[in-house]
């Protein structure tokens, strides 16, 4: 038997409302049966409409820009062998397809290569391709006392960097003083080559005021690891 919510009479089992005030007769079973029955109406049918497919996965999706640049780089290569045949042009869009490729490498076609391998195949790829502009300049001289110098520094930069960051305690104000050291070291590395290769001689000049910048951020930024309230004020005003 049941009874209306609201004045107390009594109520036939197929009621709809009381009889007495019209209060609508809700019964707690049938609302849960009709809200079950609502969430399963609710969930998306598969597929939602025609011609959906399943997510793409990364290692499909390298396959496809792998063909993509290997495509090019062959019809460049035949472009340049039979039609433009007045300077190797096609070595600098080939070179471009290699380092897009290597450094899409770890991104979407394998995933779990180390970082360091990454970073050294990004370093070698660039060299790679400044070795073919060579046979566009038609010398070799700019490579091997310029180009191929500041690759292996860019590289060796970045590995000491990426390692610092990995091994070494890991912070805001630890990652800016590897990162104001990195900087202040490849401009000095950068002016020293480039004044070898075209003035025969190794000084400093512009390298030199970048270098003092950096150095009295990275004295700074020690002066705040040291200090436990300097450390925790910085924290607190950057929200980190």
């Amino acid at each position: 038997m049941s009874y209306c919510v609201n004045c107390g009479v009594e109520l036939e089992r197929s009621a709809r409302e009381c009889p007495l005030c019209n209060t609508p007769v809700m019964n707690p079973r049938e609302q849960m049966r009709q809200g079950k029955q609502e969430s399963l109406e609710a969930l998306p049918t598969f597929p939602r409409e025609k011609g959906q497919v399943e997510t793409v996965k990364r290692k499909d999706l390298g396959l496809l820009l792998s063909m993509v640049i290997l495509a090019s780089v062959a019809t460049c290569g035949v472009l340049n062998l039979l039609v433009f045949q007045g300077s190797p042009w096609s070595l600098a869009v080939i070179g471009a397809c290699v380092i897009l490729w290597v450094f899409m490498i770890p991104v979407v076609i394998y995933t779990s290569l180390s970082v360091y391998v990454s970073l050294l195949l990004d370093g070698g790829a660039v060299a790679l391709y400044l070795y073919m502009l060579t046979f566009l300049a038609g010398s070799s001289e700019w490579f091997v006392g310029l180009g191929l110098p500041i690759t292996v520094l860019v590289t060796a930069i970045a590995e000491t960097v990426t390692l610092c960051i990995r091994k070494l305690p890991r912070s805001f104000l630890t990652v800016a003083l590897y990162l104001f050291t990195a900087l202040g070291l490849l401009c000095m590395g950068l002016e020293m080559l480039i004044r070898r290769y075209l003035e025969a001689r190794i000084f400093l000049t512009w390298s030199a005021v970048v270098l003092t910048i950096c150095i009295i951020l990275d004295i700074a930024v020690i002066t705040m690891l040291s200090r436990r309230r300097l450390r925790n004020e910085v924290r607190r005003r950057l929200h980190f």
